[in-house]
């Protein structure tokens, strides 16, 4: 397995151990928006785009910024709204990244970007509230294949 792959394997763990009643998806055949969600809540963990590392020549080192975008999805509780819900839902993943912000030894430091505030969509009676953010992983490779 690659460091690419290990950092997003770990991602999607982190994202799951902060939500663990949460259905959590992604970065496999299912990645499209389902079109209804758990009762207990919903999170899309994609694989983003690794973009363009910065290069030490020596020793060759590619030091990459990679964003996983985060889609998280709730519906309405009886005592909560479902923007209530997702805020709840955002910060138990910054709680998760603030115990290991270097994702057992894999990153050089990882955070999170400012999520957007919950939207509404109309999809059968219940409307389910979305929000995203991004994990922002650093790390480095010895190959800019590894």
């Amino acid at each position: 397995m690659s460091k690419h792959q290990e950092v997003a394997a770990a991602v999607k763990e982190l994202v799951k151990r902060a939500l663990p009643v949460a259905k959590v998806i992604g970065m496999d055949l299912d990645e499209a928006k389902p079109t209804s969600i758990g009762e207990l809540g919903q999170a899309i963990v994609r694989s983003g785009d690794a973009g363009e590392p910065e290069i030490d020549l020596s020793p060759p080192t590619w030091w990459w910024e990679r964003t996983f975008p985060i889609e998280l999805a709730a519906r309405n509780e009886p005592s909560r709204s479902a923007q209530e819900v997702l805020a709840e839902m955002a910060m138990k993943v910054g709680v998760e990244i603030s115990s290991d912000p270097y994702l057992g030894g894999l990153c050089v430091w990882l955070d999170a970007t400012a999520p957007t505030d919950g939207e509404v969509d109309e999809r059968g009676a219940a409307p389910i509230a979305w929000c995203d953010f991004g994990i922002v992983a650093s790390y480095s490779t010895t190959s800019p294949l590894g």
